[in-house]
């Protein structure tokens, strides 16, 4: 412990990641942001208590919003069963699966409309945060016998016939952040200045970043900044190596290299925080208070895919693929069983949603890519 310092035990993570600068030295951003999101005790997604979707929360995913998205997924994972073969044991693994709100969709979705493939589902329930998984247990209760949580990080069987399934998972995963000086890749580090946190430049802290821009072919302007996520890259290489046969399908925002390394109004990247639905424009305020995300590069997704064996088979938007994937089927059974007629106009507003112009759904994309 440094002179005039204190017990950081029970210290805020505020106070100990500024510790931590003034004991070594700068952080790397990407360090600084997995302790933002993902410290044991006071990381956004670990926090205990901490109202993070809804209207009360931070942010609105589409299985929160939606009881159509989970349902039509449900759907579309029955004809990958199909296309498995019908496999005796059919995985379902879904990444970042938060409070549990999908896979209930889901499992409900398939226990009533598929009991065929209900009755062969193993499904695996990945969370980081334990405040998320008490939530998720407590909500899964009536397909105990289905579901096992498990991390991916440490999985070692391996799953012979499966589906892996995220939504809003890989723009959450912390990011390096680089810029162009003097013609020079520069990285972006967390100091501290008078108990403020800020943003120091120096060397890359690891070759792998101007990897990246190398392997995708793209050179950054003078004063230009950027994200890497090279967590991406790590996260499909674990995944690949777990699947025997089956399909991964990654739901998020996003966008391919050439427009979100050239375009204009992106020339200071796209990390971003937001709290209360608002966007907050010190993203090194209050860490742990406020969630971080980036832009999915897409490019890198499907590239680094194909490196670990995972075939790209399609990348479209979100509502063209619910419409394909038979949304409009889907609520018709759902309004079928609707039980009042606010039931029924609820459906038939989350459907709109779903699938009109300028809805929720056009704005994310869907990658499917299969493996073997």
């Amino acid at each position: 412990m440094s002179r005039g310092s204190k017990d950081t035990s029970e210290a805020s993570l505020a106070a100990r990641l500024r510790e931590r600068i003034l004991n070594a030295g700068p952080l790397t951003f990407r360090d600084w942001m997995a302790a933002a999101l993902y410290d044991e005790r006071e990381g956004y997604y670990r926090r205990r208590g901490l109202e993070r979707w809804g209207r009360a929360g931070d942010y609105r995913t589409a299985p929160e919003r939606s009881t159509l998205f989970a349902a039509t997924f449900a759907r579309h994972f029955t004809s990958l069963y199909e296309k498995l073969g019908r496999p005796r044991v059919f995985n379902i693994l879904e990444a970042g699966g938060g409070a549990g709100r999908f896979a209930h969709g889901v499992l409900s979705a398939l226990r009533r409309d598929a009991p065929h493939v209900y009755e062969s589902v193993r499904y695996l329930f990945d969370e980081a945060g334990a405040d998320s998984r008490r939530r998720a247990a407590e909500l899964l209760k009536p397909f105990t016998e289905r579901v096992e949580f498990r991390r991916v990080s440490e999985m070692d069987d391996r799953l012979e016939h499966a589906v892996v399934f995220s939504n809003e998972l890989l723009d959450a995963f912390p990011v390096h952040r680089v810029t162009v000086r003097g013609g020079r890749l520069l990285e972006s580090y967390v100091a501290v200045d008078d108990d403020r946190f800020v943003f120091v430049e120096g060397e890359p802290s690891t070759p792998r970043l101007a990897e990246h821009f190398e392997q995708l072919g793209v050179k950054l302007e003078e004063g230009q900044v950027a994200e890497v996520n090279l967590g991406v890259s790590d996260w499909l290489a674990r995944v690949s190596a777990l699947v025997g046969k089956g399909f991964v399908i990654n739901v998020d925002y996003g966008d391919e290299a050439a427009a979100l390394y050239g375009a204009p109004h992106r020339r200071e990247g796209t990390l971003r925080a937001f709290r209360g639905h608002e966007f907050v424009e010190d993203v090194l305020r209050e860490p742990g208070t406020q969630d971080l995300t980036t832009t999915v590069n897409w490019t890198q997704v499907m590239a680094e895919g194909e490196r670990v064996g995972l075939k790209t088979l399609s990348l479209e938007r979100l509502d063209t693929f619910l419409l394909r994937a038979g949304l409009v089927e889907q609520l018709e059974l759902e309004s079928a069983r609707a039980e009042t007629e606010a039931d029924l106009a609820a459906l038939r507003l989350d459907a709109r949603e779903m699938i009109l112009p300028g809805g929720m759904a056009s704005h994310f994309q869907v990658l499917i890519q299969r493996k073997n």
